[in-house]
């Protein structure tokens, strides 16, 4: 019985892991840091002006400023280094906090039927300041959402993407506030006001579903959706000298980070050395997964009788 741990995370992968990482952090604290300005600014205009629009929008950038800094903290902590309690360190923590901005923009987006809701029912006078305020908080957040997606991974980093999702929401939101306003000051139509918002909270609820959704996944560690199972156990059972596979897991442990274990049944003959260096180089090269552990037994081994008995 042989069993094979294989770190090969290769320098290539840990290096530009390790520059995402440091992209990914930049990018948030800079935005971090022009959201928490422009909702203080928007809080102080708001009671100011006595503007409800620009006060609740304001709790719309704190929602925001949330995010972001729950998704720096996340990027602070997995840097923590594994230990006895936490073997693989502190990296799921990037997908914890995905999962509660996923569900925070579910709140967001329902909170906003709900408001637009009573303004169906009393359409409120909106007063035509609401407009530049919502043209400012255009441009702050088209520049983070710049700084997001050119210097960030939202791709492939589903911390990242929560984040962004959340400025997103945040951007259609002023858009819709300000073409609501043009409307209201043209044609002295109100109702362009909870409309607007309604369009608005669609779009924040399908992305709202889709991190949260993902996120929960991972954190049920099911398949990586790129990867096929079918595909990786066909693959693995036509090496040569493997007569079947059993207990096969993949999963991921956080974006860009799958992981896999499994055990393999070989004939008498086998050179497992061999076979296990095949492996783990078919699974390096063709899936892209880099953390395996493969646990190699003879036919009819104690331990192969013992997963009988147990499947």
């Amino acid at each position: 019985m042989a069993h094979h741990h294989d770190h090969d995370h290769g320098h290539s992968h840990g290096h530009g892991h390790h520059h995402h990482h440091t992209n990914n952090k930049k990018a948030l604290l800079i935005s971090f840091i022009l959201i928490t300005a422009f909702m203080i600014l928007e809080v102080v205009g708001g009671l100011l002006t006595n503007s409800l629009a620009l006060l609740s929008d304001a709790g719309h950038m704190l929602s925001d400023a949330f995010a972001m800094g729950l998704s720096l903290f996340a990027f602070k902590l997995s840097e923590k280094a594994a230990n006895n309690q936490k073997t693989f360190g502190y990296k799921r923590f990037e997908i914890l906090a995905a999962f509660i901005n996923g569900v925070t923009l579910l709140v967001i987006s329902i909170y906003i039927f709900y408001e637009a809701y009573h303004r169906f029912l009393e359409p409120p006078n909106v007063s035509p300041a609401m407009l530049w305020i919502a043209v400012t908080g255009l441009v702050v957040n088209i520049i983070v959402a710049f700084i997001l997606m050119y210097s960030g991974d939202t791709e492939d980093n589903l911390n990242m993407r929560s984040a962004f999702l959340h400025v997103l929401g945040d951007l259609l939101g002023s858009v819709g506030a300000i073409v609501a306003g043009i409307l209201i000051m043209l044609f002295d139509w109100n109702l362009a006001d909870p409309i607007a918002s309604i369009i608005v909270a669609l779009l924040i609820l399908v992305s709202g579903y889709r991190v949260t959704r993902d996120s929960f996944h991972i954190l049920m560690e099911g398949t990586p959706d790129n990867l096929s199972y079918q595909e990786i156990e066909n693959q693995l059972v036509q090496l040569n000298g493997v007569m079947n596979i059993h207990d096969l897991h993949v999963w991921t442990i956080t974006s860009d980070f799958p992981s896999l274990t499994c055990h393999i049944v070989v004939k008498e003959e086998t050179d497992r050395d061999q076979l296990l260096k095949q492996a783990s180089t078919l699974l390096h090269d063709q899936f892209g997964i880099h953390h395996t552990t493969i646990q190699v037994e003879g036919a009819g081994s104690d331990l192969e009788k013992e997963e009988d008995c147990c499947n």
